[in-house]
């Protein structure tokens, strides 16, 4: 039979693109099921390095994707949600997790694709159910990875009487370097080291590659799937840069430290014994090594170099963040997303949680502040190094995190029933104000937005509408302060003036937009520019209602615990004299 490279590369491609879309279709439709529970395991299973791996290997089991978890963890390592330690570990187990992609492809289902495609797609389209959808999809995707597989089979099957890929396995097998670097280059094109795998295994099988030329090129797998987190943290904090330099280093150093056990013939038994002592027991296995099938034999091969290279490195976590720490300088996080004074064990005395709760409920308070007036100062130096969007959006998201932590804390609190009626009334306060709070994070992350977007279409503004923006800004951001502070001390006197303030801030929305109507209908400022304007103004407006509701609070249901710290007050002057 005549070699046809259109035909090798037509079912080679063809067959990797549909292999491909499997396994992302797959991955998808597992972290659709998943929901956001995937993202709070991660965040809660990190405490100590190996709870990390044990997280890490179960979260990448579950998605299909190593590059996935470690994305998602630089991502919560830029948000603050994780530190540089607690990141390793879950990376490390990534590198467990994403191995079980290679066992079910040994398990050679390729005869049973074309049945699972058509179960997933009774369970996509006929049912109308959404988690039975979702479970749908993984199973649509899990039928397409192996029928993905056998297309890239017959693809690749005349490349073992092709002289020229034969010289260069050849020379793979005399150059382990050569392997490692044909291994990290196609990762990195793919962006998928499940998918490079499964080629490698296919090539394996149809007898194109041999066990000695597969694993050199194995390595080079594990290194190039770490290119994906670094380029996902392009942009990110030093924290988050460290986290996805950690993934490099890690498989960088597992491949320094097995390739030359692997070229003395050491790692290769380590890996027999393994499967006919060990693996053997386990249930679902095919049995010893030599009886394992190669794609299995591969598939055995990644996980064992994984799972070693994550017990050696383990012990050496803390050296590991200290090198990267070396040669990424830097300040570790910008601010920390956890709660300061929320303590669980104190829910128990009311008086004393209601204290703590109020500190985090301030503290939330300074964020909003500060952030509603770093979104505006964007608006007016969107060049700014210090206040880039990348910093806004982690604002934005600390607000939200504390919303969400403080409201949980209250909500048990007020579950007590030690809680007396004033205390009981200073609870739904509290939690009404960190409902506005959050909210005036939403509309400075709306002006943001607007930012950005004039940014990117590069509208100007009028001087005049410039002013307007400045005198409005300059109002409400003062009026929020007024509020908070009157929050803080029960002042009524400077809570009654935000309330007269809010009513400036309405006039003033009124006067300015007369005045964009009037700058419109002269031709100084376009109708997009306008739709700019007046969104800022309204979302300005906005922050001074809600100022205006924490004003409110103050008025309103903090009465009767105002009275009670007259009556301490007074308790206490009495005593003093």
């Amino acid at each position: 039979m005549p070699f046809s490279v259109q035909e090798v590369l037509f079912y080679a491609l063809g067959g990797l693109g549909i292999f491909l879309f499997g396994i992302k279709y797959m991955s998808e439709g597992l972290q659709t099921a998943a929901g956001t529970r995937m993202r709070k395991f991660l965040e809660k299973g990190t405490k100590t390095p190996i709870r990390g791996v044990i997280t890490g290997a179960l979260v990448t089991a579950l998605i299909q994707s190593s590059s996935g978890t470690t994305v998602l963890t630089v991502g919560l390592v830029n948000a603050g949600l994780l530190n540089l330690r607690q990141a390793i570990g879950v990376i490390m187990g990534a590198n467990i997790g994403t191995t079980m992609t290679a066992y079910l492809i040994g398990f050679k289902l390729e005869h049973y694709s074309l049945p699972i495609i058509a179960i997933g797609v009774i369970m996509l389209f006929f049912i109308k159910n959404k988690k039975v959808a979702n479970v749908g999809q993984v199973i649509f995707g899990f039928g397409m990875l192996f029928y993905g597989m056998s297309i890239m089979g017959e693809g690749l099957k005349p490349l073992k009487d092709w002289d020229l890929f034969l010289n260069l396995m050849l020379e793979v097998q005399h150059n382990p370097f050569l392997g490692i670097f044909i291994g990290t280059v196609f990762t990195f094109v793919v962006q998928s080291s499940s998918a490079t795998i499964g080629v490698l295994q296919g090539l394996a099988e149809q007898g194109a590659v041999t066990y000695q030329q597969a694993v050199p090129i194995l390595f080079g797998d594990n290194i190039g799937t770490t290119i994906t987190a670094l380029l996902a943290s392009i942009g990110t904090t030093v924290a988050a840069r460290r986290a996805a330099l950690t993934h490099t280093l890690f498989n960088l150093s597992g491949t320094v430290i097995f390739l030359p056990l692997f070229m003395l013939g050491i790692f290769p038994e380590v890996i027999r014994l393994s499967t006919d002592y060990v693996f053997v027991l386990l249930p679902g296995s095919e049995g010893t090594w030599n009886s394992l099938n190669i794609r299995m034999q591969i598939a055995q091969t990644h996980g064992m170099f994984n799972i070693t290279n994550t017990l050696i490195q383990l012990p050496f976590v803390g050296y590991l963040a200290w090198a990267v720490t070396k040669l990424i300088p830097g300040p570790d996080a910008l601010f920390s997303m956890e709660p300061r004074f929320l303590e669980p064990r104190l829910l128990t005395n009311p008086a004393v949680a209601l204290g703590q709760a109020t500190r985090e409920v301030m503290r939330l308070g300074r964020h909003a502040r500060q952030f509603f007036n770093q979104s505006v100062e964007f608006f007016f130096n969107p060049r700014s190094k210090e206040l880039n969007p990348m910093y806004l959006e982690q604002k934005e998201e600390l607000i939200n995190r504390l919303d969400a932590d403080i409201t949980d804390y209250l909500v048990k609190l007020s579950g007590e029933k030690k809680l007396n009626t004033d205390q009981s009334n200073y609870t739904t306060t509290l939690l009404q104000a960190v409902s506005d709070l959050e909210r005036i994070g939403d509309h400075a992350d709306n002006i943001v937005e607007l930012t950005v977007y004039g940014v990117e279409h590069r509208i100007s503004f009028s001087d005049e509408a410039q002013a307007s923006v400045r005198s409005m800004a300059d109002l409400t951001g003062e009026t929020l302060e007024m509020a908070l502070k009157a929050l803080e001390t029960g002042d009524r006197i400077l809570a009654r003036q935000v309330i007269k303030n809010e009513v400036i801030i309405d006039n003033l929305e009124k006067e300015f937009r007369e005045g964009h109507i009037m700058r419109l209908n002269e031709g100084i400022c376009t109708g997009v520019e306008g739709s700019i304007f007046l969104d800022m103004l309204s979302n300005m407006e906005r922050v001074g209602d809600h100022a205006v509701n924490i004003a409110e609070y103050v008025l309103g249901e903090m009465g009767a615990v105002e009275r009670q710290k007259v009556k301490v007050a007074s308790k206490l002057i009495a005593n003093e004299e």
